[in-house]
């Protein structure tokens, strides 16, 4: 096998996907002198961070957003910004030397005999092993109906939401309040009227910052990393709440946007002569739209007969039940409330590091009998 990235021969592990989760096992198949590759669909790493809006920021504080190897270098109890994350992640990849190849969009997946194929623009990746870390944001979810909206009408999903700039005059309707519609609403607010269709799943009882950041957070690290997992029956409860309704709001809170001047409307029902209508049966006059309503998997791309009926890993903590050498990393809830963010991904690629099989040529001599 060889393509034009300069990568020759069977692999011993591939890796699919190069954000947080897909860096911090590499650098634990590196330090076990592991022949793999990182395969990243974006120029640059740390690009699925520089996409997102202008102000975002991290709620977790600087102390717990360190890789394996590197800590986060930055005030301890801050809030890195989303350009923070996006710098650490390029440095990080750069210190370890972590083999990325950038601009590589695997167009699918299959197995063929003891081996994975992975297939790109023509170009081809063979591995004994791989390891799926595109995370839990791959397809954006907007509904059915929002083709219905009048042209004339600004639209687009919060993933593609930059900053304000990009709304015309007018009212602006933002559909579901997790956090992504939170952060969004109080910040078009400053500039445009702003409703809010959608209501929280629950809100954390304290104000997001340093203070919490000292005090609060590390409970509820400890609670995310090690009481709520699927390995507990109070954390199998959460995963089953976190699939049917959003997070709880973090840092910008129902009074919060209140105070700000954003009103609150019912659920979005459909859309009638062009106009978003809601469920009590009002259509609004609005002149922008955003959709903050989540993502969806998507493994089109993967073989099905790697997947279960439903088209999604059948797993256990990140090791595929049916489909041996298969592995995933950085899904939502994979083992614990915290999967899919910086400290739950670096214990999952610790975790998995050591249960991908170790090639002939690395396994250590028998002792002599």
């Amino acid at each position: 096998m060889s393509n034009n990235k300069g990568v020759t021969g069977t692999l011993d592990t591939m890796i699919i996907g190069g954000g947080q989760a897909g860096l911090a096992i590499g650098h634990y198949l590196k330090s076990q002198g592991r022949k793999f590759v990182v395969l990243d669909e974006n120029p640059r790493i740390g690009d699925a961070w520089r996409q997102r809006w202008d102000t975002l920021r991290l709620f977790t504080p600087a102390k717990y957003d360190g890789l394996p190897g590197a800590p986060f270098p930055a005030d301890p109890l801050s809030f890195p910004s989303k350009d923070d994350v996006a710098a650490y992640l390029e440095g990080y990849a750069a210190r370890f030397e972590l083999p990325v190849l950038n601009g590589v969009r695997v167009q699918r997946l299959w197995r063929e005999a003891d081996r994975f194929i992975a297939a790109s623009n023509g170009h081809r990746w063979e591995a004994r092993n791989v390891v799926v870390a595109t995370g839990s944001s791959q397809s954006p979810k907007v509904p059915g109906f929002a083709a219905e909206l009048a042209p004339a009408i600004v639209q687009f999903h919060s993933s593609e939401y930059r900053n304000p700039a990009q709304l015309q005059e007018g009212p602006v309707l933002v559909v579901g309040l997790g956090n992504s519609g939170a952060e969004i609403g109080i910040e078009v607010c400053r500039t445009h009227q702003t409703l809010l269709a959608g209501k929280p799943a629950g809100e954390i009882p304290v104000r997001h910052g340093r203070t919490a950041a000292r005090f609060v957070l590390p409970l509820v690290r400890f609670l995310g990393l090690h009481v709520l997992t699927l390995s507990t029956p109070i954390g199998r409860k959460a995963a089953a709440a976190v699939k049917a309704h959003a997070a709880p709001l973090i840092r910008t809170k129902s009074k919060d946007l209140a105070a700000a001047g954003v009103r609150f409307v019912p659920r979005v029902a459909g859309a009638e002569n062009g106009l978003p209508v809601l469920a009590d049966g009002t259509r609004l006059e609005v002149s922008n739209v955003i959709w903050c309503t989540g993502f969806k998997d998507d493994f089109s791309w993967i073989d099905p007969a790697l997947l279960d009926d439903g088209g999604l890993p059948r797993q256990e903590r990140g090791v595929a039940l049916d489909s041996p050498g298969l592995f995933f990393l950085g899904q939502e809830f994979m083992y614990a409330a915290v999967s899919a963010t910086l400290p739950g991904s670096c214990r999952d690629a610790r975790y998995l590091a050591g249960r991908i099989p170790v090639p002939v040529s690395l396994e250590p001599a028998s002792a002599a009998t």
